[in-house]
């Protein structure tokens, strides 16, 4: 039996429970690249940003907050200003169950609704999960950049991947 899940704008009541995901996240796998771990108020500030772009969306089950998912500008400069890029984190429990994909899907549209012309992924190259999820939305590998990061005492590699919108 597949798993209910509610996906709906996140708001500022979910910091605490995105914030958790993001440390997990960022504790245990490659797909942020960071080791510092997300404060707080950080995390208020980072939510507060993507909530006045009305970008960043929950998962729920049972009550419980289990993903979540933002598109940002993906360059600062103003030429940039048209592209996107996107984030989805699913919880342990709740991956390979089909959220991602829902979660990916409600970015695409939020997205291409708010008048964005391309959305890039920028994902770790050895998460084939990752990839497979993108391409399954239509997304296509752009590049490959080798040993452009290190996390856990090794080298990174940066799949880039692209979606017209």
């Amino acid at each position: 039996m597949t798993p209910l899940y509610k996906i709906r704008s996140a708001d500022a009541g979910d910091s605490e429970a995105i914030r958790a995901i993001r440390n997990d996240v960022i504790a245990h796998s490659t797909a942020m690249w960071t080791t510092h771990q997300v404060t707080a108020e950080g995390n208020r500030e980072w939510l507060a940003d993507n909530l006045t772009r009305r970008s960043v969306y929950v998962a729920e089950a049972d009550c419980a907050l289990i993903g979540f998912a933002n598109w940002s500008p993906w360059r600062p400069k103003d030429g940039y200003r048209h592209t996107v890029e996107d984030s989805v984190y699913v919880t342990d429990g709740h991956q390979g169950r089909g959220l991602g994909a829902q979660l990916l899907q409600t970015l695409i549209s939020a997205a291409t609704e708010s008048g964005a012309h391309v959305m890039m992924a920028s994902i770790e190259a050895s998460n084939t999960r990752s990839i497979a999820l993108h391409e399954r939305h239509g997304f296509e590998t752009v590049g490959t950049a080798r040993e452009v990061g290190t996390k856990f005492g090794r080298w990174l590699d940066l799949t880039m991947m692209s979606l017209a919108l």
